[in-house]
Parts: structure tokens; sequence; C-alpha cells
């Protein structure tokens, strides 16, 4: 297998562009191009891959043309609106969220349903949410544990989950499922909250979350495309097990913010939204040891302690 090195020195990823049954990667095509979408796009791009994207609204996202992105319009809300993004021999990445309610995701099914037989890509990269796990009352979560979502949200991405599962048996089509703990990177951080002193539940009785920078996700998900082999999923975080207060806390530390007051849990029940509520009523530890060595992967942050300082520069 040939094997060509980023020219970027931290990037150090493996490249390839042979793929299973001796296909050849001919592009790579994402669906949701924003912040990850971006920063998956970046990478290949460096690489000398030709990335496209889809928008509901391209003339809107002047920023990803000038990227080097090219954009295709479609609209995930409409069935049989088809684009003119490449799908045949392409790495396709499935960024896009689901709708705000109901308990599936019929943007999958729209843009699935788009796809001609003669113009399957070589693999789909989708990213999911460790939330379909459900409560899990603290527990060490490994991809063998059956999903039991609890939430709204986390049904639907897991009724997306099945839907290219199917998809992809039915064509013969690889796909990988990225579970992803809580996203955290510059311009991602609660930082309007903790300014607003919002309270968070004691650290006693915070429910155990996981986390992974931005950064790290982009870099999995260049591998995760690269790799050979059948359909498959990931747990994908950094590993370190803390809960949301610790969160916030770090947070407040790394931004010199006073750090928000402690509730307990029947103060919290009084104070917090209800969508605040959902994810403290829900505590699991994310094993990501298949992730690390199936992929061979190192973190470029392996905690909040690495990562946050970059949040900042």
């Amino acid at each position: 297998m040939a094997s060509i090195q980023c020219r970027f020195p931290s990037l150090r990823l493996r490249f390839s562009t042979i793929f299973p049954g001796r296909r050849t990667l001919k592009t790579i095509s994402i669906i949701g191009c924003g912040d990850i979408g971006q920063r998956v796009a970046t990478l290949w791009l460096h690489k000398g891959m030709a990335v496209h994207a889809l928008s509901r609204t391209p003339e809107q996202r002047p920023e990803l043309q000038a990227s080097g992105i090219a954009l295709h319009s479609g609209d995930l809300d409409r069935p049989g609106n088809h684009s003119t993004i490449p799908t045949q021999d392409a790495l396709l990445y499935y960024f896009a969220p689901p709708p705000g309610d109901g308990e599936d995701d019929p943007r999958m099914r729209h843009f699935l349903d788009t796809i001609p037989t003669t113009q399957l890509p070589v693999r789909v990269v989708y990213i999911s949410t460790s939330g379909v796990y459900g409560d899990c009352q603290g527990a060490l979560v490994t991809e063998q544990t059956p999903p039991q979502p609890t939430t709204q949200r986390a049904r639907r991405r897991l009724a997306a989950e099945a839907t290219l599962l199917r998809w992809g048996a039915q064509h013969n089509v690889a796909i990988t499922i990225l579970r992803v703990g809580g996203i955290y990177g510059p311009g991602r951080l609660p930082l309007a909250r903790i300014r607003q002193q919002a309270p968070l539940l004691l650290r006693s009785e915070a429910p155990f979350s996981n986390r992974i920078h931005a950064d790290d996700l982009a870099r999995i998900c260049l591998l995760a495309g690269q790799h050979r082999g059948p359909s498959t999923l990931y747990n994908t975080c950094d590993g370190e097990h803390s809960t949301m207060t610790d969160y916030f806390l770090a947070v407040a530390a790394a931004a010199a913010m006073p750090p928000p007051p402690q509730v307990s849990w029947r103060e919290a029940k009084q104070l917090l939204s209800p969508a605040m509520l959902s994810y403290l009523t829900e505590s699991r530890r994310l094993d990501n040891s298949k992730l690390v060595q199936t992929l061979e992967y190192e973190f470029l942050y392996p905690n909040l302690k690495a990562g946050l300082p970059s949040c900042f520069t």
C-alpha cells in the first residue's frame, strides 16, 4: 500500500487511496459541512484530495468555496431533491443532524434514496451520539453494550444508524459509525452559560460524561474513512472519565472566569432547563479502546487539561 505523509508534522496520519475490492477513492463528499465537516475537509484538502460538500444554501457559504471546497445545492428535507454531489467511488461523510423532533431521521432516508446504484460510495462515515446508550448508571460502555436511548434526540440518531446500516448491507457499502461524546474546541465552549453563572449540579451528584476535542474528532474521521474492513462502529471520546460539572469548572478556570455555583439535584430540578436536565439524567463512561487499538490513534488532546488551552489561542 502506498503511503503519503501529511505535510504537517502534527497530523502524521496514514493516507491511502486504495479501498476494499481495489476500488480507488476519487473524491471526498461531505453531507453537513459545519464545524467538524470543515475540519475534515481541510485535512483532506491538505492531502490533495478533491472535496465536495452539500449545502441547502451554497450561495451563503462563501467561506467554504474560498477554502477550495466544491459546493452543491441540496435540501435533505425534500424527498427526491437530487443533488450533483459526487457519490461514485467517493468517501462519503454524513454529518447532517436529524430534524428537531420525532423519533426518526427522514433526512438520512431522503439522501440515501438519491444515490443511484451505479454510483455507490466506497464507504460512509456517520457521526452519531453516545446518547444512544441511554443511562448506564456510570457503567463502562463498550460497543457491545445494547443501545437503550431515553431521549427523542438519541432515538433519532439510533434510527439513522439503523437506516444507514440497512442501506449499506443492501448495496454492499461499508458503514462506519462514530458514537461521539460531547465535542469541545474553539468556539464550542459553554462560555455564555458560565458568564451567566448558571448553576451546576454538585460534583458529588453529577453523572459521568464523555468528551472529545474537535481536532481529534476530525482526525479520527479521516482515519475511520480510510480503514479497510466491514461495517463497524467506534465509541469516540478522549477516554478521560469526568462529570459535566468537572467540565464546566475546567472551562471556567481556563477562561479565568468565576466558577458557577453548585446546587443539589433537588434544586437543579427547579432551576435548570428541561434540555439541560435531560443530559444530567444519564451517566456513562465510554470505553474507547477499540478506536485506539483498531485505528492506532494517538490523541492530540487526551484530556481537558491538554485540550482547553488550544481553545483560547
